[in-house]
């Protein structure tokens, strides 16, 4: 008998393509993201499902999903998923790792150098109709050459990012994780340091921890506080690792430079008066999109669930 599958948005034809060869593949029609109650509605009867990571995947979507076998996340992170509820049903999780690190670590580049020279703050005053010439004190930014880059998460992500920025703007790389690793520092020349020290001593703050209770709001007040006035932060992790109000009250303020964001913490909702402030940079969380990524990860999320539904090990299981 043919697996059901269950796929919440159109992913790039290289996964499609291999679950249509297999399985009997249902993908969501609307281009938006999939309401609790239509995937409620949508998971019965299937054996797998392939979700995204705005997803809402908790446990009454599970008890929703009888014959559930497999949840594979088309992503790295899966806290849109309540793992405990999956486990005790004896549903496998599986994510895609590692595809993504120099695709999401160059659109952390991007937005470092956007930030620090006002790329699209000064594209848009072009694009007014305002520019009139070359004036000594037009649109000044930061230089980046020789500062220093602060990584918090020294992860797959946060190393590449250290690589990139040490070898194209000779920076300085200290870095805060959970544990030191030797490797990195010896290989990127990093520093491990307190996060206190981190704050205090960077030009660049980016952060690439995961979302967990422990890093709900890490970036509050009391620690934007502590970054320099030239300092700029930039997140391509998850939305809610900073306290997106005093993050506006800091760039009101002007207590640090500039902000550049991948994520939000109310996701896909962003605040105005984020969006009012011309010291940030804002995309609408395209870390990993680029075309080779993306067939990759669609690759990936299509073979960890057909590995589950037809008896193998996936090679990135979760749970």
């Amino acid at each position: 008998m043919s697996h059901k599958i269950f796929i919440t948005r159109s992913i790039p034809d290289t996964g499609l393509q291999l679950l249509r060869e297999r399985a009997e593949v249902a993908v969501y029609e609307e281009d938006r993201q999939i309401g609790k109650a239509e995937l409620i509605d949508r998971i019965q009867g299937m054996d797998g499902l392939l979700c995204l990571l705005s997803d809402p995947v908790d446990a009454d979507v599970i008890a929703a999903g009888e014959c559930l076998r497999c949840i594979s996340t088309y992503a790295v992170g899966y806290n849109n998923i309540d793992l405990d509820a999956a486990e005790a049903r004896g549903i496998a999780v599986t994510n895609t790792p590692g595809v993504l690190t120099e695709a999401t670590a160059d659109i952390a580049f991007a937005l470092m150098i956007s930030a620090a020279r006002r790329i699209v703050e000064s594209d848009a005053w072009l694009r007014s109709g305002k520019f009139e010439g070359w004036a000594p004190k037009l649109f000044l930014g930061h230089d980046l050459s020789g500062k220093t880059l602060g990584i918090i998460g020294a992860g797959r992500i946060g190393q590449a990012l250290a690589r990139k920025a040490a070898g194209a703007f000779d920076m300085r790389v200290l870095y805060h994780n959970r544990s030191r690793d030797m490797e990195f520092e010896t290989r990127q020349g990093a520093l491990y340091v307190d996060l206190d020290t981190l704050l205090r001593e960077s030009d660049v703050v980016s952060l690439h921890v995961p979302l967990t209770p422990e890093t709900h709001h890490l970036i509050d007040k009391h620690a934007l506080d502590r970054m320099r006035g030239n300092a700029i932060l930039v997140n391509t992790a998850r939305g809610p690792i900073i306290d997106e109000q005093a993050l506006i009250a800091a760039l009101r303020a002007k207590r640090i430079f500039a902000a550049g964001l991948d994520v939000y913490e109310e996701e896909p909702a962003v605040p105005e008066a984020l969006i009012a402030l011309p010291n940030t940079v804002l995309l609408p969380h395209i870390g990993s999109a680029s075309i080779e990524t993306r067939d990759k990860m669609a690759e990936m999320a299509a073979r960890n669930l057909l590995d589950v539904l037809e008896g193998r090990e996936p090679a990135h299981r979760v749970i």
